[in-house]
This record gives C-alpha cells, structure tokens and sequence, in this order.
C-alpha cells in the first residue's frame, strides 16, 4: 500500500495541459506563467480562471498593465471558454496599475488582500508581474513581495498565478520562491514556426518534461502532450496474441500463413503507383461490427477514396455508411506531428479501432520539424497502438520507382515493425510489372517467394503466380533466364 500523499490539484481546463501537470497545478501554491510577448500569456490565465468558475470556483484577474479590460474582454470574447455571465459575480476583473504607480509595493498587496477577502477568489491570477518588479527597489523588497503573496495564498486557501515576460537566460529571484514555472515559447523552423510549452518546475509533482506544442485556437490553448513523453509508458498492459487477421487478398494471406498477427504493425513499402492505398482498401474492407475500422489518411479525399474503392469493386462506401469503417482525412499543410498522433489515438478510443489502415507514415514526418525525434515518435506511436489491441497497416513511400533496392526516406523506420510487404515495378520486354514480396514477419513463417500481381477493375488486387523464367528481377530490369543445354560452343552445361 502506498502511504503518499497526494497533493490536491487545480485542473487548468486547458486540453492536453492536465495531462503534462500530471492532473493540474498544486493548489494553494504560487505559479508563474511566463512567455514573451504575444505567447498566449493572457489567453492561459483567463482559460484557467473560467474553468475553475465553471466547476465552482470563484477567481480575481489583477492587471497591472496599461491596456483596458474591455480591450481584453473584446479579445477574449472570440474565444468559446469565454462566458460573459460569470462577470462579475464569479470572476472579478481590476486594474492594479494605479496602486502600483502611486502606493508602490506594499499598496499592491494591501489592495490584493482586500480584494481576495471580498471576492472570496480561490484563484488569483496577477498578469503584468514584471511592472511590480521594475517598480521594486531593491530584489529584497521584491522578494519580500513574493513572500507576502505565499502568505495570502495560505491563508486564504487561494492559488495564485504571475503572469511575466520571459528573461532569456537569467534566473529570476523569484524562481526560487514559487511552486512552478510554465514557459511558453515560439520556436522558428526555417519558413516555420511551432508553439511550445515547457515544465521548468512544478513542486512536489511529477510531470512531462521537455517541448509540447500548442496552438491557440477558437477554443483556447490546446496542448498537444509529446507523444514519446505522454507514452513513454503504454497505457494498459502489452498482451501477445496469435490471432490472424485478414488482409481482405486470399494469396496475401497464405503467403503470410494465415493473415497478419493480431495487434501488430505492418508497412506496406513502395513507390507512387505500386498500388499501397488498393491494398490498404482491401485490407480496410474486412472491417465489420466486432473489427471497426480507421482510415487515417493524408493525400486522398474521402470522395476520392469512395470512387477508387467502387472502382476496385470494394464496398467501402457501405462499410462507412454501417458505421464499421471511419475515414478520417488531413489535408496537406502545417500539421503538428504530436497533434496528428492525438487525433489518431482518440479516434481508436473513440470507436474501439481494430483495424487501422494509416496511409502514409510521410504525412507524420512531413509535419516534424524536429527529424530526429521520429524514430522515438514512431515507436511509442507504435506501442501504443499495439497495447489497445489495434492492427495497423501503414503505407510509406520508397524513394525510386525502379531501381535496385528499396531505398526509405527515414533509417531505422522499418525495425519499428512485425511486419514488411515490398511492392516493386519491374520492367519485362518493354512492360512494366507489378511485384509483391513479403521482407518481414516476426514470430512467423511466411512464403518469401516474388509474386507478381495486378489491380483490376471491379476485382481489385490479384497475385498471380512466382514470378519465374527472369533473373535479377530486384535490379528494377527483369533479363530473362538463359536455356541450358547443348550449344555450338561447347558440351552441355550441368
């Protein structure tokens, strides 16, 4: 039995922030919230005081800057969280700048005293903490103003939040003194540019180190917790299963003795034109009310993928219209890689996933802007997927549509997974032909044999049989296999 004491929490109502505080901030503590200008400072602190009103709590908003609280109120009125019935009973809005600038200090916290008891706040959120600073004269009667403020958290039960203007690399006085840091941060990527949260310091608690991004949107601040920190241990127990599932093509599946394991991952390796989605769409039609099925895709619309899966002869359009199969689609653009992962991982809770068809994995390393974090993003990605029992089917794009060896544009990716289907062109008396080999199944046996294999209208894929009579077929340029037997030149070959 653990005998540890749990400190109580203040959830922060922010989505994804939670999780990263480990369920919120300590309540009854000092936390400042810090970024430069335009980080999303004044959004955060607001999200969290109408959160903690909604569920009960009453909160006080202090500014100690020049701008007006209906320039800010004008602002935050685009925003969903913002709800204007709760003023001011339940949050209470005052300027702090005049007391600051005519009483100094001490006036600051006589004020805040006042203004606590009377509106009875259980949050206190001060935004403009670096004006109290510049008007401090000394760092001990700074700090002494710190102090007075843990004082007043304490005894009247109030969590309190200094909204400030990040100081680069100096350690502020006041950094020692409080219960925990969020730095809010806007990183430049070449052309790009990312949102990031950190922990710097968060008391008595655990939580998730590193970068997350975030964005603000019409909802607020949405943070999108490091899949590889928010994962870094499965949420359920990892169970090894020897079920067989079908990939919706018969010869596929006797060429992997029986279909892919159960809960596993496999890649679907090839070039643009192979024929990696029609197999994922085979694959995705074998879904049905005990095997929901996903379709996470980057580069074909739902309509599209409708028209080509009737071509093919596929019935994904019922599949979709019964509820067994949902295709969810993200347009190319500026995507953060975490959020894109969150997406997915949602939509397999929401629908208890368990066929999950991903086309492409090079959606998510288009969205990275950090390469070497993908191979430790894929793996947890992977993981999890694997522990809420999902099978996964994922596309990724070899480089070169015919050439000599299957050339990936990530090192490393293909270990990430049980399973490895190559499909390659290859070119035979002046034609282009389609190849199909399975590179990888782990724990099982399978048929390593070349098979060739065409798409047809109203039939979709079939394999056809060994590809034979042809030599250096992996080159990309098929010779025929020469005759052995009597020539001119010479006794017969043995």
């Amino acid at each position: 039995m653990n005998d540890l004491q749990r400190i109580e929490r203040i959830p922060s109502g922010v989505p994804g922030l939670d999780t990263v505080l480990d369920g919120g901030f300590p309540r009854g503590g000092i936390h400042i919230l810090q970024g430069t200008p335009g980080a999303g400072k004044t959004t955060l602190g607001n999200q969290i005081c109408y959160h903690h009103v909604a569920t009960g709590g009453r909160a006080l908003y202090v500014t100690l800057l020049s701008e007006s609280h209906a320039r800010m109120l004008l602002h935050l009125s685009t925003l969903r969280f913002f709800d204007a019935a709760r003023l001011p009973d339940q949050i209470t809005y005052i300027s702090g700048f005049g007391t600051l600038q005519d009483e100094g200090l001490s006036g600051l916290v006589t004020l805040l005293r006042r203004e606590v008891a009377a509106s009875k706040a259980s949050v206190l959120m001060l935004d403009g903490l670096v004006a109290a600073e510049a008007q401090a004269k000394s760092d001990n009667e700074f700090k002494a103003f710190i102090q007075e403020l843990q004082t007043q958290a304490g005894m009247h039960g109030c969590t309190v939040f200094l909204l400030t203007t990040a100081k680069g690399q100096t350690v502020p006085p006041e950094h020692t003194m409080v219960d925990g840091i969020i730095e809010l941060t806007e990183l430049r990527y070449g052309s790009r540019t990312e949102r990031g949260l950190f922990v710097n310091k968060l008391r008595g608690s655990d939580y998730l180190h590193g970068r997350h991004p975030f964005r603000i949107t019409e909802q607020g601040m949405v943070v999108y917790p490091r899949v590889e920190a928010a994962f870094r241990f499965p949420t359920r127990p990892d169970e090894a299963k020897s079920g067989r599932v079908r990939t919706g093509a018969s010869d596929l599946d006797a060429m992997l003795d029986g279909g892919l394991i159960e809960a596993t991952v496999t890649g679907l390796l090839g070039p643009s034109g192979i024929g990696k989605t029609t197999l994922g769409l085979h694959y995705l039609c074998g879904a049905g009310p005990s095997e929901p099925g996903l379709l996470f895709g980057f580069y074909e619309t739902p309509p599209r993928l409708l028209q080509q899966a009737a071509t093919l002869g596929l019935d994904l359009a019922g599949a979709v219209g019964r509820g067994e199969v949902e295709i969810l689609w993200q347009p190319q653009g500026e995507y953060i890689q975490d959020a894109l992962a969150h997406r997915l991982l949602d939509a397999v809770e929401r629908r208890g996933v368990k066929r999950l068809f991903l086309d492409g994995l090079g959606g998510f390393m288009e969205s990275s802007v950090e390469r070497e974090r993908l191979s430790r993003f894929f793996s947890a990605l992977a993981h999890e997927l694997r522990v809420r029992g999902v099978t996964t089917m994922y596309t990724l794009e070899t480089r070169d549509v015919v050439g000599p060896g299957i050339e990936l544009p990530l090192p490393g990716i293909s270990s990430l997974a049980e399973g490895l289907i190559a499909l390659r062109f290859v070119e035979r008396h002046a034609r282009s032909r389609r190849l199909l080999s399975v590179v990888k199944l782990r724990g099982s046996g399978f048929d390593p044999a070349l098979r060739e294999f065409v798409i047809e209208s109203g039939r979709g894929i079939s394999l056809l049989g060994a590809f034979e009579g042809a030599e250096e077929l992996l080159s990309g340029f098929a010779r025929d296999r020469p005759a052995y037997g009597r020539s001119s030149s010479g006794p017969e070959e043995k």
